[in-house]
């Protein structure tokens, strides 16, 4: 433990002034390929330094948060764009926190759009604390049952954990900066398509990420090769490849097992999948209209059926629960050891 909170130290202050020296970048070269040029090697380097750290909590979340959004970020930043980007010059203090952390400032919305996309209420992430806790419990019972249930719990809870982690990271960013930030999820469980699920409710962050990196740039390609009323279909799943390959380096982060492919296939699935949902959508013209009582379960079975297929075996293949589980009493004991606390106060949640 003491040598993971080293290089824990390590990747932090590269990470804080390599961001010290992009943002004076920004006051040298304009923006364009030689700005481009001169945060590339920063980008790179953000994909490496994960690797110095081996826990699911540092390395992990330090895969998805700098090896991904934050190099991502920074290419928007080579051209003025992303969230780094602004008309009026970002301060330094706000800088680092939105190149490192999954926040976005919030635009100022219409009273309708504030009503839609507000910040959850309280009530709503107790009752996910409540049903995370469930889907704990469960687990001490999963010798007796059936393989597929568990399964669905595993999805349940990673759902649960991604948007309080990401919902805690942006109150604290919040409190820090002082100003609104987006929510990353709209309940995805009511998502009435694929379309819907992916585009509008599941992590929308990453969707803010993507949408200018891949999407953008791959659907003005296309526009030249095959039109405007198709250009859309190659640009999804180019940015649904791209999504495969990034969560194929995060499992890696996690896991330490040579990637197989299945995620990168996971996404690619869904990217053709929404390609002909859309597609239909656009030949059909409104003739058939599915409820979104049907719709609804329809898609949520889909997302769920195919990542019992192809996204949740490599994630258990990295035994990513036990390891979890195993590094939060690492860290207690740590904490022990530094007499921070009173050992009798310590107990463990996965341990019921």
């Amino acid at each position: 433990m003491e040598g993971e909170i080293s290089n824990f130290v390590f990747v932090s202050a590269t990470i804080l002034s390599s961001l010290c020296y992009c943002y004076t970048v920004d006051k040298i070269f304009p923006k364009g390929i030689l700005r481009l040029l001169a945060i590339i090697p920063v980008a790179c380097l953000f994909i490496y330094l994960p690797l110095n750290l081996t826990t699911i909590h540092l390395g992990g979340t330090s895969s998805f948060f700098i090896a991904w959004l934050g190099s991502f970020k920074l290419l928007l930043f080579a051209f003025n764009k992303g969230p780094l980007s602004s008309s009026e010059s970002i301060p330094l203090s706000r800088f680092i926190p939105l190149a490192c952390l999954p926040i976005k400032f919030q635009q100022a919305p219409s009273p309708q759009e504030s009503t839609k996309k507000g910040q959850r209420s309280p009530l709503n992430y107790v009752i996910k604390i409540v049903l995370l806790v469930l889907c704990i419990r469960v687990y001490s019972y999963k010798d007796s049952i059936q393989q597929n249930i568990i399964w669905f719990f595993y999805c349940l809870h990673i759902y649960f954990m991604l948007e309080l982690v990401l919902a805690m990271v942006a109150g604290l960013a919040r409190g820090l900066i002082g100003v609104e930030l987006e929510p990353h999820f709209d309940e995805p469980y009511l998502a009435t398509s694929l379309q819907d699920f992916w585009g509008r409710r599941w992590n929308l962050m990453v969707s803010n990420i993507l949408r200018p990196t891949v999407y953008e740039p791959v659907r003005s390609i296309s526009s030249s090769l095959i039109g405007k009323k198709w250009r859309a279909l190659p640009a999804v799943v180019a940015t649904f490849l791209v999504s495969g390959i990034m969560h194929e380096l995060v499992f890696y982060n996690i896991g330490r097992l040579k990637p197989t492919g299945e995620v990168t296939c996971f996404f690619l699935l869904h990217g053709v999948s929404l390609v002909i949902e859309i597609a239909a959508k656009r030949a059909l013209k409104g003739k058939i209209w599915i409820p979104g009582i049907i719709s609804g379960p329809l898609t949520l079975a889909f997302v769920i059926y195919t990542s019992f297929w192809l996204f949740l075996p490599p994630f258990l293949r990295g035994r990513a629960d036990w390891k979890g589980c195993t590094e939060s009493l690492a860290f207690i004991e740590f904490v022990k050891h530094q007499r921070l606390i009173s050992p009798n106060d310590l107990t463990c949640p996965l341990l019921g």
